[in-house]
């Protein structure tokens, strides 16, 4: 049997499958709401029925899952929006953190929604109402029901920043090789964000004319500028001036990577063991300082106030607005969407997810753009390819460390020469500056030759059809 027959009747198969199992998915959806995890008044939107009129005119459909793909997004809708004056918007999303954050980012004009479960159903139900020119995914959304009826409707498809971890290349090179290599033919753009993850696209059989670099969009990194959070960060600068500040990012507890409920606090407790312990040496040697501690998900807050709790230690929440006032204090900010301001108050910046196997790192630039100076371990997932390109221009710009010891040894160093840390920090900012050049540009000239530009209409061709 051919390979294109093979992964059409694996699609069929898969498609069978989504469709008898559609009324469990609607009673997991229902579930999530229960839980918090859907938005309560617009979860309907996860099945395809929409919640905002259809604009006339073409549309094009951004997609990214949640908040990391997201932020990723957001310059390019931004110079869609403002390239293509009279083009249609939509970004849809999938998590609730992503849409809290990315509602109050996205262009005036640009609409929302939450994107529908991979179902023939739902996304045909999605597809028939918005009717989009053409999709654009972002990085990993490989849904077979979205890319093909998507495909049979003639809208082109585009996956931007496009990675694959080494576990789903796996996963795709087996069994499964007929099915990707079927859905990565329907694409009309491919823009892999490293080169390493553009040969595994091209591995998987996707044709090589469609395969294009143009650098990662998690470099493109743009602050918050607006008042409110001006004078929040402002206050809180006052409150670190004069004190040792470092900060640890994105602490994870592990859902991400598949560990279970029962295991998430199992997960904080490797990370909290890491961290207090690192925060009650050098406090010992800097009596002022602050530990700044930023979980990956808000749910994990309350355990790791009662965690720091215990061992007696001051915290201070950044929802309640508590004020840093005692010495050694553990500052655990629990609101959404501040990481990128917050890493302008602190000279170094550890980042999570990335000291234990199974974790799979987090996105290092938005520190380095701040001009942090940039600590993270050794199990960085798909990331490994910007700190192996900033270690690469300057060997200074990122340390990796193993674990406790390294990592409490490289902070009395930096804590202790102040040329070191000086040093550390531009390393850090000056590389970063260097490997974000150009990249939205290249990214938005791609898509614009390829998708953009082919299904908008001439101002001039329109006026002319008015007329006649």
């Amino acid at each position: 049997m051919a390979a294109a027959a093979r992964g059409v009747m694996v699609y069929k198969i898969y498609r069978a499958l989504t469709r008898g199992l559609s009324p469990v998915l609607q009673l997991h959806l229902r579930w999530r709401v229960f839980r918090g995890r859907e938005h309560p008044a617009r979860w309907h939107e996860r099945i395809g029925r929409p919640s905002l009129p259809r604009p006339l005119g073409p549309l094009v459909w951004f997609h990214a899952v949640s908040l990391g793909e997201g932020m990723a997004a957001i310059p390019v809708v931004k110079q869609c929006a403002h390239r293509r004056l009279g083009l249609n918007i939509l970004m849809t999303t999938t998590t609730m953190s992503a849409f809290k954050v990315l509602e109050n980012d996205l262009p005036g004009g640009v609409l929302h929604q939450f994107c529908p479960v991979d179902t023939p159903a739902a996304i045909d139900a999605f597809l028939c109402y918005w009717r989009p020119s053409a999709v654009i995914l972002m990085e990993s959304e490989l849904w077979p029901n979205l890319i093909m009826i998507s495909s049979t409707k003639g809208i082109p498809l585009t996956l931007s920043n496009a990675r694959m971890s080494v576990k789903s290349f796996r996963f795709w090179s087996g069994l499964a090789l007929p099915l990707i290599s079927l859905m990565l033919s329907k694409f009309a753009l491919i823009v892999p964000l490293s080169t390493t993850q553009g040969i595994r696209f091209q591995l998987l059989q996707a044709p090589p004319l469609i395969v294009n670099f143009a650098g990662d969009l998690k470099y493109v990194v743009e602050h918050d500028m607006s008042k409110r959070n001006i004078a929040s960060t402002k206050d809180l600068k006052e409150q670190l001036s004069d004190r040792h500040v470092w900060m640890a990012a994105s602490i994870h507890r592990g859902e991400e990577q598949g560990v279970f409920q029962l295991h998430w606090l199992l997960a904080w407790s490797v990370y909290a063991s890491l961290m207090l312990a690192v925060h009650r040496s050098l406090v010992q040697r800097y009596p002022d300082l602050v530990t700044i501690i930023v979980p990956r998900h808000l749910q994990l807050a309350h355990h790791i106030v009662e965690e720091l709790q215990k061992e007696g230690l001051h915290v201070a929440l950044r929802s309640r607005k508590q004020k840093i006032t005692a010495r050694g204090m553990v500052y655990v900010v629990d609101t959404l969407g501040e990481l990128r301001r917050l890493y302008s108050l602190t000279p170094i910046a550890v980042i999570g997810g990335s000291f234990c196997p199974g974790f799979t790192g987090h996105n290092i630039s938005e520190a380095a753009a701040a001009g942090c100076a940039v600590l993270t371990g050794f199990h960085v997932g798909h990331f490994s390819h910007m700190i192996n390109e900033m270690q690469r221009l300057d060997p200074l710009s990122v340390v990796q460390v193993s674990g406790k010891e390294e990592l409490q040894e490289t902070l009395f160093q930096l804590f202790s020469d102040t040329e070191l840390l000086k040093v550390r920090r531009m390393a850090s900012k000056q590389t970063f500056d260097t490997l974000s050049s150009g990249i939205l540009a290249n990214v938005w000239n791609l898509l614009d030759t390829h998708v953009i530009d082919r299904i908008c209409i001439p101002e001039e061709e329109n006026e002319n059809r008015h007329s006649s």
